[in-house]
């Protein structure tokens, strides 16, 4: 059996990028993927099928509310859920038949089936035992969930059994103001759903910018979600495909319940890594059973490194990638390189969220001297004219070097526009460098620039 470099178990976005970037250096590599498809949860069962959901959504949404006002004229359309999931299905095809061909192309074994590690250099699947001088643990996660919650997804599901259910439910209950619940749960608001979210903390999207989180939360519920905050579910009833929700007041400890057609248990993930061997290698863990890694994502285990979700740092798909590439040139004996002060965080929402950098209330506990920039999107032209107008960006400076330590945006296409910002951060550019470069009229951009302009003399359309 062939003698390999590397072999990558897991085939998400770490695993994949991981698997290629080696082959591209020139190492022998294989990939072991236990699923029928390539791609991991984000293409399958994450990421991209949601993103077709939001997108079919959002088209439904600007067809009932804003087609007429723009002389669209006519009947609005109806949903066809069936083939709105067909189209989403179609969606992950495309792009799951698009890394196998990019295996083809850089010659990259796929291995399928599920992996064990039984010692250092060698990788087990099913019957037969892989030689290989390196291993890349990227292995992924798996949604978590809460005591007293049995997840069957069909009335009580994951994010997994939210992107397939047979029928629209008329009320949805959405534990966890998280990315994934408020996605989700604005997928079925749009579908008509009364959508109900409950969390445990007293904000929504914990961890991001404490002015972004109130004014998201009022765009949310002004677009029909309703917030139940400071809540801690004690279990969920299941009963002739009906569901209750119990849950206790954290203020006053008061309990309440509440019915559901379907619950969505979006209560965030943790690291899979069941079947692997690990423990028996003796592979160190941290107290959240994350692999531990070096700043090289190399473990206390020569030969075996690990990446994404399944090691310490934000469970996204673009951390999992860059961490991939690193680790892939760590390998080859180049230097590998992971800026995690640079790492942007996006919510496709309508509108979108986006962060990158430090938020106000990080630097307010750090002591550091610090300005904000800030312009709403009410005085950007380009959003006023699409019906984008909810909104602003923030940008937060180093208040005497006036560096980028941060920015917020909500509004329209904020995924994309917090970009600029991060190219800024990574050459270590100051507010005023952005505010100096010319910007096409009339875009979104625009609002990134004056929200610049807005951390010196002032912006101009404000």
């Amino acid at each position: 059996m062939a003698q390999y470099d590397v072999i990558v178990i897991g085939s998400g976005p770490g695993g994949y990028v991981a698997a290629i970037r080696c082959a591209q250096l020139g190492l022998k590599t294989a990939c072991v993927e236990g699923r029928d498809t390539l791609g991991g949860t984000c293409l399958n069962i994450g990421c991209i099928p949601s993103k077709a959901l939001l997108h079919a959504t959002h088209m439904l949404h600007e067809a009932e509310h804003n087609f007429a006002q723009m002389g669209l004229k006519g009947k609005s359309p109806t949903v066809d859920w069936k083939q709105m999931l067909s189209y989403k299905d179609e969606v992950i095809g495309q792009n799951t038949k698009g890394i196998e061909f990019l295996f083809k192309k850089n010659k990259i074994d796929w291995i399928k089936g599920w992996a064990s590690i039984p010692e250092a250099g060698k990788v087990k699947v099913g019957d037969d035992t892989y030689d290989t001088k390196n291993i890349i643990v990227a292995s992924g996660s798996v949604p978590s969930s809460l005591p007293g919650i049995e997840i069957d997804e069909k009335t009580v599901v994951t994010s997994t059994g939210a992107l397939e259910l047979g029928k629209i439910p008329k009320k949805l209950v959405v534990i966890g103001a998280g990315v994934i619940g408020l996605e989700l749960g604005s997928v079925y608001a749009r579908l008509g759903a009364e959508v109900q979210v409950i969390e445990f903390l007293d904000v929504i999207t914990p961890g991001l910018d404490g002015e972004v989180q109130k004014a998201f939360q009022k765009l949310l519920t002004k677009q029909g979600l309703k917030f139940t905050l400071g809540a801690a579910v004690q279990s969920v009833e299941v009963s002739r495909s009906k569901a209750q929700v119990s849950y206790k007041l954290r203020k006053d400890d008061s309990e309440h319940t509440m019915d559901a057609d379907t619950v969505l248990v979006a209560t965030g993930r943790k690291p899979y890594t069941d079947g692997l061997g690990l423990a028996e290698l003796g592979v160190e863990m941290t107290d959240r059973g994350q692999i531990k890694t070096d700043q090289h994502w190399h473990t206390n285990i020569p030969g075996i490194y690990a990446i994404g979700d399944a090691i310490t740092g934000p469970m996204l798909a673009h951390k999992a990638e860059d961490e991939g590439m690193a680790a892939a040139e760590v390998i080859a004996g180049k230097h590998g390189h992971v800026n995690y002060g640079v790492i942007p965080g996006v919510i496709y929402t309508h509108p979108e969220v986006a962060s990158v950098g430090q938020t106000e209330e990080q630097l307010k506990s750090e002591g550091r001297a610090y300005k904000a920039g800030k312009f709403s999107f009410m005085g950007n032209g380009r959003a006023k004219a699409n019906f984008a107008a909810d909104g602003f960006v923030k940008i937060l400076a180093d208040k005497d070097t006036d560096r980028i330590l941060g920015a917020h945006i909500i509004g329209p296409m904020a995924g994309d526009l917090i970009h600029e910002i991060c190219v800024a951060m990574e050459f270590g550019a100051a507010a005023q460098d952005v505010a100096m470069t010319c910007h096409a009229h009339p875009t979104y951009s625009e609002a990134v620039r004056e929200a610049a302009l807005a951390c010196g003399d002032g912006p101009i359309h404000m």
